[in-house]
């Protein structure tokens, strides 16, 4: 058994063969299912994206789809489902080829990291052979296709390709609004050769640094070339796409593609904790609207206020403490907190952190002590099947489940992610410091440590 897991994990075209048997099969069932069933394989959010893209054929605009609150570059590049056919059927199979080429992506950062092939595919193996993740692109998320480029653009920074990272950070941010905290933590990174001088200097001469000319003169160094060329260009290419969009569509697509996220109110299929709060806000929202239909600023107070321990997490505390000891395991943590504390936690938002796991597996505890991460995987699990127990209930048997049972599943589960967090945090400090919090290769810290990392001020 050992032998042959071995020889498996040894083959790349063993593994990538199996990762794309898996979704051949999904995607085959799926059409058939849809075919035969009321209840179907393909996600909501597939037939919102496909009559977008239908509005586009026509001349119109996608945002004449309701829900519809993705970049017009979406319904774009999924032009062809509406040639009829099999062809309907075209961007769930872009999405599952996304997912073979963040595989290869993620193989390729893997042994950069001091991992042999065999070990870097067993880690890969952990998105390519993930039946979750299978699930959700073949049923027409287009998360995967995102992850793709987020794992272009930390391979591009590891490799110390400035410009094309910066441009890569700007397109998915416009694709989706969430990959801007990897900016903060790329920023933090960036140091020049004189803010390495200026803070060993400093380190020497600690009375001479307390002065406020010190203090002005590290706010400068921190600013240095590298950060602004990061800023310049990532916000450049994001405000060029967004102007294109604008000019195209006008207010819609300000409205449905950025505006909307800071009110949003759904509480269907959503994980979060604030899903009953939600949906009480829901069922009043009517009322808080003014004469001439605009949201009046009592009724946004809740759903924008909800922002502030995700944002604080995710793009100050976490990327401050953490992205220059492990920058892929910051982007896991910081991803994994804004999907945590976010007001809305669906399940295509997993894959946002899982992405980064297999970066993160080698040197964590959870590898290490076999223990821990199986009762990490446990309670991860059982707290999606808790709620969606109690989902079930109340959509499709109309029992109200809201309290306690929705609630408490929901908080429930907010806690195990907040606990896994924790951990997370945990072995990064524990690695940076040689305390040997994690070592699941028996690899030291050091050498899983990125190069772009260490070179900082080279």
């Amino acid at each position: 058994m050992s032998l042959s897991s071995s020889s498996f994990f040894s083959s790349p075209t063993a593994v990538f063969t199996s990762a794309f048997l898996l979704r051949a099969i999904l995607l085959v069932y799926g059409i058939y299912q849809d075919s035969v069933s009321a209840l179907k394989y393909t996600d909501i959010d597939y037939y919102v994206f496909t009559d977008a893209a239908r509005a586009v054929s026509r001349g119109l605009s996608p945002y004449h789809r309701d829900t519809y609150r993705y970049t017009p570059l979406l319904a774009w590049i999924l032009l062809p489902t509406t040639w009829g056919g099999l062809w309907f059927h075209f961007g769930k199979a872009l999405f599952a080829f996304s997912d073979l080429i963040a595989g290869w992506l993620l193989l390729v950062l893997l042994r950069k990291r001091g991992l042999d092939q065999q070990r870097a595919l067993k880690y890969a193996s952990v998105w390519l052979l993930n039946p979750m993740v299978a699930n959700i692109s073949t049923r027409g998320s287009s998360e995967g296709f995102l992850c793709v480029l987020v794992l272009a653009l930390l391979a591009a920074f590891e490799s110390q390709q400035l410009i094309g990272s910066a441009i890569l950070l700007g397109i998915c941010v416009h694709l989706k609004i969430y990959p801007f905290i990897y900016g903060a933590s790329m920023l933090w990174t960036l140091e020049s050769t004189s803010s390495s001088s200026s803070s060993s200097a400093s380190s020497s001469t600690v009375s001479a640094s307390t002065t406020p000319a010190a203090s002005l003169q590290a706010v400068f160094h921190f600013f240095n070339a590298k950060r602004f060329l990061l800023l310049g260009i990532s916000t450049g290419v994001f405000m060029v796409l967004n102007t294109i969009m604008y000019y195209i569509y006008g207010q819609p697509f300000l409205q449905h593609t950025f505006f909307h996220h800071l009110t949003r109110i759904d509480h269907r299929h959503n994980f979060s904790p604030y899903n009953t709060l939600l949906y009480l806000s829901s069922a009043t929202h009517s009322s808080t609207l003014g004469i001439n239909g605009s949201t009046s600023s009592s009724s946004i107070s809740f759903e924008s206020l909800a922002f502030i321990p995700q944002l604080l997490l995710s793009t100050i505390l976490l990327p401050i403490t953490l992205s220059k000891h492990d920058l892929p395991t910051t982007m896991l943590a910081q991803t994994l907190a804004f999907v945590t504390f976010n007001k809305v936690c669906t399940s295509q938002y997993f894959l946002w952190y899982l992405i980064f796991l297999p970066l993160y597996l080698p040197t964590s505890s959870l590898i290490a002590r076999p223990k821990l991460g199986i009762t990490a995987l446990a309670l991860w699990v059982l707290g999606q099947a808790a709620w969606l127990q109690q989902g079930y209930q109340l959509e499709f048997l109309g029992r109200s489940t809201f309290v306690p049972g929705l609630f408490g599943a929901g908080l429930g589960f907010f806690l195990v992610n907040c606990w896994i967090l924790g951990i997370v945090v945990q072995d990064v400090l524990m690695n940076s410091s040689g305390g040997g919090g994690g070592g699941g290769d028996g690899k030291s810290a050091e050498a899983t440590v990125p190069k772009v990392i260490k070179s900082q001020g080279q």
